[in-house]
């Protein structure tokens, strides 16, 4: 089976592709969405990208990173439009979503809900059986996404 992940930001939005068999993990692909500084091109772009890999890879589901409000209110809606837009275009598309907090994601995937960036990216390392770093961060994220949507999946949840 294969799954989804997304990492939503403002200029760029983390996707990473995974296929879960028998309890194994494996990485397809990662990257980002979109890797410009064009606001006014972002959304669509993005999208039809979104809607490109979902062609391609045929995910069973995909695991949203949930909004948190930060201090900048500006960058916190202009997440949560990037955010709603992928919403959209998964339910246009059939594709179940699971949405996690970023505790949530730190949670499943290093077992720790307040471990930092790095031994979040450890972990999707390993589990993964990636060598080196993962590049950009927002796809390291996504990648993890990709984890916890596989396993809330195959646990029905």
């Amino acid at each position: 089976m294969v799954f989804l992940g997304i990492d939503p930001g403002t200029t760029r939005t983390g996707f990473g592709v995974i296929a879960y068999s028998n309890g194994r993990f494996s990485p397809l692909t990662w990257g980002t969405l979109l890797n410009e500084n064009r606001p006014d091109n972002l959304l669509v772009a993005s999208i039809a990208r979104l809607r490109e890999l979902t062609s391609e890879w045929q995910p069973v589901s995909a695991g949203v990173e949930r909004l948190f409000f930060s201090q900048n209110k500006t960058t916190g809606m202009a997440v949560g439009e990037m955010r709603g837009a992928i919403l959209i275009c998964l339910a246009d598309l059939s594709i179940p979503v699971f949405q996690f907090t970023p505790q949530q994601v730190k949670l499943c995937v290093s077992g720790h809900g307040g471990a930092h960036k790095q031994q979040v990216q450890a972990m999707v390392c390993n589990i993964l059986k990636i060598k080196g770093r993962i590049e950009p961060d927002d796809a390291a994220d996504a990648l993890a996404l990709a984890i916890c949507a596989a396993l809330a999946h195959t646990k029905g949840t």
